[in-house]
């Protein structure tokens, strides 16, 4: 099966991941208008992801030590899909059971799969993974979770909750993310050289402040909630300059989602340096550069049950 193109209806959640790409799980019924905002506004970083990081993705699944491949698979905090449509390729015989409290993110899912030809093989739960009871998820030889455990208000509780769910000897794959990419050479732009640097440390002050669980070694908590952990493996993405525009595009909706969460911090000069990477029509606007590479790290946990 092939993975469904992000330009036929183009969506993190990059990132992940949008927010940040990487928040996938939105929090809280009590914020629901706001987060299906956000949601939506994740769509095409998560989309772009997907396509961008189509072969790092596929990797990892090929990577998972499973025993024997698994007829049912949950995707925990799925967003638009990017696991999900990864672990179909990588198991045809399974079917997923896709997760999310996102009814925008659900709703894009449902239509990518729908444009594969996989509706028959995705189920669809909305479901707040910060509940103490998760129900209708069946009992699955395989769960993926990326880039949503750190977003969780009780990760320990979550683990075990997972290690429950899971058929006796099933596997657990967690994947984290190391923040947003890279796309700009040191020395760009000329009007502010390592502009992307400092934004980045403005992000990382921001994150070590409100998502404390984001750079955690999970092989701890995992042992802990009761699961052997049988490989850790970190995926290093380094993609040179491309001839398609997508990642320009992935660079812009990257940075537009970092804007909002460094502009109180940056300097004037360089928050209008960054405006004018940003500006789709101005001379200066990032897709207009032929210099942009994709750099990032993602590393993966595999647990079983015993």
């Amino acid at each position: 099966m092939n993975h469904p193109s992000p330009h036929t209806t183009h969506h993190a959640t990059h990132p992940l991941h949008g927010q940040e790409q990487e928040h996938r799980h939105e929090h809280g019924h009590e914020h629901g208008q706001v987060n299906e905002h956000r949601a939506d506004d994740q769509s095409e970083i998560l989309d772009l992801d997907a396509e961008v990081l189509a072969e790092h993705i596929a990797s990892i699944t090929a990577w998972l030590p499973v025993e024997t491949s698994p007829s049912h698979i949950v995707d925990l905090g799925c967003g638009t899909g990017v696991g999900t449509f990864a672990l179909l390729e990588r198991f045809p015989e399974a079917e997923v059971t896709a997760v999310d409290v996102s009814d925008t993110h659900l709703r894009r899912l449902r239509e990518k799969a729908a444009a594969a030809g996989a509706a028959d093989r995705v189920r669809l739960v909305r479901a707040d993974l910060d509940a103490t009871v998760w129900s209708g998820l069946g009992t699955p030889e395989l769960v993926w979770a990326s880039a949503s455990l750190h977003h969780m208000a009780d990760p320990d509780r979550a683990l075990r909750q997972v290690h429950d769910l899971l058929a006796p000897g099933g596997l657990f794959a967690v994947v984290e993310l190391a923040g947003f990419p890279r796309f700009l050479p040191a020395s760009a732009p000329k009007d502010a050289p390592g502009l992307e640097e400092r934004c980045h440390a403005a992000l990382e002050r921001h994150h070590t402040e409100q998502l404390p669980r984001r750079d955690a070694d999970w092989g701890a908590g995992l042992a802990k909630a009761g699961f052997t952990v049988e490989g850790e493996r970190t995926v290093t993405v380094d993609i040179g300059p491309s001839p398609t525009d997508a990642v320009g595009r992935y660079a812009l909706s990257s940075l537009r989602r970092m804007r909002g969460g460094v502009a109180s911090t940056l300097s004037a000069e360089d928050l209008t340096a960054l405006d004018r990477l940003l500006d789709t029509d101005g001379p200066h606007s990032v897709l207009r550069r032929t210099d942009l590479t994709v750099r990032t790290e993602r590393t993966v946990w595999a647990a079983r049950r015993s």
